[in-house]
Protein backbone atom coordinates (compact mmCIF):
# COMPACT_ATOMS: atom_id res chain seq x y z
CA UNK A 1 0.00 0.00 0.00
CA UNK A 2 1.08 3.51 -0.62
CA UNK A 3 1.17 6.56 1.17
CA UNK A 4 -0.25 9.40 -0.47
CA UNK A 5 1.68 12.53 -0.05
CA UNK A 6 0.13 16.28 -0.52
CA UNK A 7 2.58 18.02 -2.69
CA UNK A 8 0.87 20.96 -3.78
CA UNK A 9 2.48 24.13 -3.60
CA UNK A 10 1.00 27.27 -3.74
CA UNK A 11 1.39 30.63 -5.11
CA UNK A 12 0.38 33.92 -5.87
CA UNK A 13 -0.32 34.13 -9.50
CA UNK A 14 2.65 36.91 -9.36
CA UNK A 15 4.92 34.00 -8.30
CA UNK A 16 3.38 31.34 -10.59
CA UNK A 17 3.87 33.62 -13.81
CA UNK A 18 7.56 34.20 -12.30
CA UNK A 19 8.46 30.24 -12.03
CA UNK A 20 6.72 29.36 -15.64
CA UNK A 21 8.96 32.48 -17.39
CA UNK A 22 11.98 30.89 -15.64
CA UNK A 23 10.95 27.53 -16.68
CA UNK A 24 10.33 29.10 -20.39
CA UNK A 25 13.89 30.60 -20.29
CA UNK A 26 15.67 27.38 -19.26
CA UNK A 27 13.91 25.72 -22.04
CA UNK A 28 14.59 27.80 -25.03
CA UNK A 29 17.76 30.23 -23.88
CA UNK A 30 19.58 27.88 -21.26
CA UNK A 31 19.08 24.98 -23.68
CA UNK A 32 20.45 26.53 -27.20
CA UNK A 33 23.08 28.13 -25.34
CA UNK A 34 24.12 25.10 -24.23
CA UNK A 35 23.87 23.16 -27.63
CA UNK A 36 25.57 25.74 -29.15
CA UNK A 37 28.85 24.96 -26.51
CA UNK A 38 28.57 21.47 -26.95
CA UNK A 39 28.54 21.87 -31.36
CA UNK A 40 31.78 24.64 -31.08
CA UNK A 41 33.57 22.09 -28.67
CA UNK A 42 32.58 19.08 -31.12
CA UNK A 43 33.81 20.79 -33.96
CA UNK A 44 37.18 21.68 -32.29
CA UNK A 45 38.51 17.60 -33.07
CA UNK A 46 39.36 14.57 -30.62
CA UNK A 47 36.40 14.23 -27.99
CA UNK A 48 38.32 11.99 -25.72
CA UNK A 49 40.51 15.34 -24.30
CA UNK A 50 38.14 17.90 -25.01
CA UNK A 51 38.07 19.45 -21.65
CA UNK A 52 35.01 22.52 -23.39
CA UNK A 53 33.15 19.25 -24.54
CA UNK A 54 32.95 17.46 -21.33
CA UNK A 55 32.54 20.80 -19.58
CA UNK A 56 29.26 21.36 -21.59
CA UNK A 57 28.59 17.97 -21.65
CA UNK A 58 28.13 18.19 -17.48
CA UNK A 59 26.48 21.41 -17.91
CA UNK A 60 23.78 19.95 -19.84
CA UNK A 61 23.32 17.59 -17.39
CA UNK A 62 22.46 19.86 -14.59
CA UNK A 63 20.68 22.46 -17.06
CA UNK A 64 18.20 19.30 -17.77
CA UNK A 65 17.95 18.83 -14.04
CA UNK A 66 16.79 21.95 -12.99
CA UNK A 67 14.32 21.69 -16.05
CA UNK A 68 12.69 18.90 -14.91
CA UNK A 69 13.27 19.75 -10.96
CA UNK A 70 11.34 22.96 -12.10
CA UNK A 71 8.67 21.23 -14.12
CA UNK A 72 7.91 19.25 -11.47
CA UNK A 73 7.44 22.34 -9.26
CA UNK A 74 4.94 24.05 -11.55
CA UNK A 75 2.60 20.58 -12.10
CA UNK A 76 2.45 20.57 -8.41
CA UNK A 77 1.61 24.57 -8.48
CA UNK A 78 -1.77 25.99 -7.33
CA UNK A 79 -2.83 29.61 -7.01
CA UNK A 80 -4.00 30.25 -3.96
CA UNK A 81 -7.64 32.77 -4.26
CA UNK A 82 -6.57 35.40 -2.53
CA UNK A 83 -10.19 36.76 -2.49
CA UNK A 84 -11.00 34.18 -0.17
CA UNK A 85 -8.45 35.03 2.89
CA UNK A 86 -9.94 35.54 5.65
CA UNK A 87 -8.73 38.61 7.29
CA UNK A 88 -10.16 38.00 11.24
CA UNK A 89 -7.10 36.19 11.89
CA UNK A 90 -3.43 35.52 10.11
CA UNK A 91 -3.35 33.03 7.45
CA UNK A 92 -0.81 32.36 4.55
CA UNK A 93 -0.94 36.11 2.21
CA UNK A 94 -2.24 37.77 4.89
CA UNK A 95 -0.45 41.30 5.67
CA UNK A 96 -0.10 41.55 9.41
CA UNK A 97 1.09 44.80 11.45
CA UNK A 98 2.79 43.80 14.86
CA UNK A 99 3.99 45.60 17.16
CA UNK A 100 6.96 44.26 19.45
CA UNK A 101 5.74 45.06 23.18
CA UNK A 102 8.73 45.72 24.77
CA UNK A 103 10.38 48.52 22.57
CA UNK A 104 6.54 49.66 20.49
CA UNK A 105 8.59 49.18 17.27
CA UNK A 106 5.40 48.35 14.22
CA UNK A 107 6.29 46.67 10.96
CA UNK A 108 4.14 44.81 8.83
CA UNK A 109 4.79 41.43 6.84
CA UNK A 110 3.19 39.45 4.66
CA UNK A 111 2.90 35.93 4.91
CA UNK A 112 3.46 34.31 1.67
CA UNK A 113 4.57 30.58 0.43
CA UNK A 114 8.04 29.56 1.41
CA UNK A 115 8.84 30.14 -2.75
CA UNK A 116 7.85 33.75 -2.84
CA UNK A 117 10.04 34.87 0.57
CA UNK A 118 11.47 38.46 0.37
CA UNK A 119 12.76 39.90 3.34
CA UNK A 120 13.42 43.13 1.47
CA UNK A 121 9.93 43.31 0.31
CA UNK A 122 8.64 42.11 3.62
CA UNK A 123 7.55 38.91 2.88
CA UNK A 124 8.07 36.43 5.07
CA UNK A 125 8.22 33.05 4.91
CA UNK A 126 5.12 30.90 6.37
CA UNK A 127 7.61 28.71 7.32
CA UNK A 128 9.53 31.00 9.28
CA UNK A 129 9.24 31.43 13.58
CA UNK A 130 7.73 34.66 13.11
CA UNK A 131 4.86 33.57 10.73
CA UNK A 132 4.42 29.94 12.44
CA UNK A 133 3.84 32.27 15.51
CA UNK A 134 1.16 34.63 14.19
CA UNK A 135 -0.64 31.87 12.68
CA UNK A 136 -4.01 31.82 13.79
CA UNK A 137 -3.89 35.20 15.63
CA UNK A 138 -6.48 37.63 16.05
CA UNK A 139 -6.14 41.47 16.29
CA UNK A 140 -5.13 42.28 19.84
CA UNK A 141 -3.63 38.91 20.58
CA UNK A 142 -0.13 38.84 21.76
CA UNK A 143 1.89 36.33 19.75
CA UNK A 144 5.09 34.86 21.93
CA UNK A 145 7.75 33.93 19.31
CA UNK A 146 10.86 31.96 20.07
CA UNK A 147 13.46 33.40 18.10
CA UNK A 148 17.66 32.85 18.60
CA UNK A 149 17.58 36.07 20.50
CA UNK A 150 15.09 34.58 23.02
CA UNK A 151 11.04 34.90 23.83
CA UNK A 152 9.80 38.07 21.68
CA UNK A 153 6.21 39.01 21.90
CA UNK A 154 4.20 41.17 19.64
CA UNK A 155 0.70 42.07 19.35
CA UNK A 156 -1.54 42.08 16.46
CA UNK A 157 -2.44 45.44 15.41
CA UNK A 158 -3.59 44.87 11.84
CA UNK A 159 -4.99 41.75 9.85
CA UNK A 160 -5.40 42.34 6.04
CA UNK A 161 -4.59 41.04 2.47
Amino acid sequence: MHKIMSDIVYYTEEGLEKLRKELEHLKTTERSSIARQISEARDKGDLSENAEYDAAKEAQGLLEAKIAKTESEFAKARILDESQIDTSKVLIMSKVTIKNVVNSMSMTYEIVPESEADLKTKKISISSPIAKGLLGKEVGDIAEIQVPNGLMKFEIIDISR
